[in-house]
């Protein structure tokens, strides 16, 4: 009797869905239903007098999507695009916007229980007001991200301009 209270406790509790990428030589977490989809990295065309965190714009099926570099905007170690690097898009407001990160490595699902607010002192170089909490996966830490916030209101105004 209670091992079935147990697996009904263990079934009934919420799961997230992440998507796990590689970035600066840490491991992130985005909620898969602010994923839009993710790409190859296409050529990108760039903008003059842009952010410098903003790569330029890719066509993406017709639409026009600004590019941004998420080391440049944490201020991390940057690297070269390679085979594994990829571009996540997302949606912030009405903007869709690509997000290039190292690379993508999986969709986890994690219980709720499994996640901690993000602590006071952060080991990242990545600043607490995008960081929603801290996953634990065996004995993997992930960092998980608002991508939403990553950009503020100006700024989505100002790559909304952009494309």
């Amino acid at each position: 009797m209670a091992d079935a209270l147990m697996s009904e406790a263990v079934s009934t509790e919420e799961i997230l869905q992440m998507v796990v990428f590689h970035l600066g030589g840490e491991e992130f977490g985005v909620d898969i239903m602010g994923v839009k989809e993710i790409i190859r990295v296409p050529e990108i065309t760039q903008i003059p007098q842009s952010p410098d965190f903003v790569e330029g714009v890719i066509n993406l099926r017709g639409r026009i999507i600004v590019v941004v570099n998420l080391e440049k905007r944490f201020n991390l170690k940057s690297k070269e695009s390679d085979d594994n690097s990829r571009i996540v898009v997302v949606e912030i407001g009405d903007n869709v916007v690509g997000m290039i990160v190292d690379s993508v490595n999986e969709v986890l699902r994690i219980p709720v229980s499994n996640v901690d607010p993000a602590p006071d002192f952060v080991t990242s170089n990545i600043s607490r007001d995008y960081i929603t909490g801290v996953g634990k996966v065996d004995e993997r830490i992930l960092i998980f991200l608002d991508l939403a916030s990553v950009l503020d209101r100006k700024e989505v105004e100002e790559i909304a301009n952009l494309a």
